[in-house]
């Protein structure tokens, strides 16, 4: 983001020196107008200049444009550089990292030293001409208007007028070389700006949308295949899940549990078969109103830098105000989120640091938990909601997890046998497929790949008596 900021500014900047620019110019053709009427021949001598300048200013105009494009590139990737340590601050402290990143800002800062430069050279070589040419015109009339004084032809009164109108071009034909320069760096960066503004989404609204009909969540994944790349996560999926029922997804590492959830946002579209909510097809769906419809508790919580309620209500801008706080509190509830949170600085007012990183795991999974169901989605997806909440507190955001879960189209994306087994009915994803279905207690008792499964996510000691 930093990156189209910089490069937007660079736009500005060079929309705020238009209007200027433009009036130099109208400056320039109205003194050219004046100084051919009043001494055709002293004008010739005047504006015999404009063609070199011109020639000059093309050339610097070639020249400067793939340096300016260099420098925007490789501030490009400090700016990266720069975001990567700061967001992963503790990645980089946790491994004694900060050499690592303080070479690679070195190098980059290095890499920006020789592109700037090289830029610095070229304007080196044509400003200073470009700054010449139009003070050659002023001492060319001098020096003829001068001669023409000592023979008569001309008077001095006349010569400092005319002398008073070339002194107007000066500083105009100046500014039109810097203009120049600030025109190919605001190239430059449109350029950069135009790469992300013309890339077409490749999830898009249908042309002709269709509206999401009265129902309860019934979702159902038909024949799907979905790959990354060149890889097949999910092969011939089918599933069917009843308005109401909650299903918990267990499946080996890589298996496509989470990339169940994403199709369902429509994060993707299948390269084959079909899904559908309420028995419309995402595809003839708005996109919005696919992602009104679905609610998600990411395992990797983001919380904003804001207060607790503009975290719980971020799906929501639109809360009446009478009510608002009343609905933040009763999800806080719901998700198990009211008592910490009370106890809090300033409660609900209470305003997060970055990410939300004031807060611990589980604290954030919860406010996350009561965002979603604020939301009140058709159909919820719980990514792993219990990755991060301590094996003696995960009880606590079971029952909150419990609460939301009644009577909602729930789907688990879960490795903790008991968050499985809170489901109505557990589905093994294995090889891109359906594998098994059933109960928690049915697939632990007679599928071999379930207990397998289970034993690998480490709840090899907990399988038995989580059922």
């Amino acid at each position: 983001m930093s990156r189209m900021s910089s490069d937007l500014n660079q736009v500005q900047m060079f929309v705020v020196m238009l209007p200027l620019t433009i009036s130099h110019v109208a400056l320039i053709t109205g003194v050219a107008v004046v100084l051919v009427v009043t001494d055709p021949l002293l004008a010739l001598v005047t504006l015999g200049a404009l063609p070199f300048i011109n020639l000059t200013a093309r050339r610097f105009s070639n020249a400067i444009h793939p340096a300016v494009l260099a420098v925007q590139s490789e501030q490009a990737q400090l700016s990266t550089v720069v975001e990567e340590s700061v967001a992963g601050v503790r990645v980089v402290k946790g491994f004694g990292a900060e050499r690592v990143r303080m070479e690679a800002l070195t190098t980059e800062a290095d890499d920006i030293r020789e592109v700037s430069m090289r830029a610095a050279r070229v304007r080196a070589r044509f400003l200073p001409v470009m700054e010449l040419l139009p003070s050659l015109s002023l001492v060319a009339v001098l020096g003829v208007g001068g001669l023409r004084v000592l023979d008569g032809s001309l008077t001095i009164g006349e010569l400092v007028a005319f002398n008073f109108f070339v002194t107007l071009l000066v500083w105009p034909l100046r500014s039109i070389g810097m203009t120049v320069a600030f025109a190919q760096r605001a190239a430059a960066a449109l350029e950069r700006v135009h790469e992300v503004l013309d890339v077409e989404p490749a999830i898009a609204d249908p042309t002709h949308p269709v509206e999401l009909p009265a129902g309860a969540g019934a979702v159902a994944f038909t024949g799907v295949r979905f790959g990354y790349g060149d890889g097949s996560v999910l092969e011939g999926f089918d599933l069917s899940i009843d308005p109401g029922e909650s299903v918990a997804i267990v499946g080996a590492t890589g298996s496509g549990k989470s990339t169940v959830a994403r199709l369902l946002l429509r994060f993707y579209d299948p390269e084959a078969g079909s899904i559908s909510i309420d028995g419309v097809d995402l595809r003839d769906i708005r996109v919005d109103d696919v992602r009104r419809a679905v609610g998600i508790v990411f395992e990797d919580t983001l919380l904003f830098n804001d207060t607790v309620a503009a975290n719980i209500a971020f799906a929501v801008p639109g809360l009446d105000v009478a009510t608002r706080h009343e609905r933040i509190r009763e999800a806080a509830r719901a998700a198990g989120a009211e008592e910490f949170i009370d106890a809090l600085p300033a409660g609900f007012e209470t305003v997060l640091g970055e990410r939300g990183f004031s807060l611990s795991g589980g604290q954030r999974q919860r406010i996350a938990i009561a965002r979603a169901v604020l939301a009140d989605p058709r159909v919820l997806i719980l990514d792993d909601a219990t990755s991060a909440v301590d094996p003696s507190k995960e009880h606590e955001i079971r029952s909150a997890m419990g609460a939301v879960m009644r009577g909602r189209t729930t789907i688990v994306i879960a490795h903790r046998p008991g968050t499985i087994a809170m489901a109505d009915r557990v589905v093994l994803v294995d090889d891109g497929r359906v594998a098994a279905s059933g109960t928690h207690a049915e697939l632990l008792a007679s599928i071999e790949r379930y207990r397998e499964v289970l034993a690998a996510d480490g709840a090899v000691n907990t399988v038995g008596g989580s059922g």
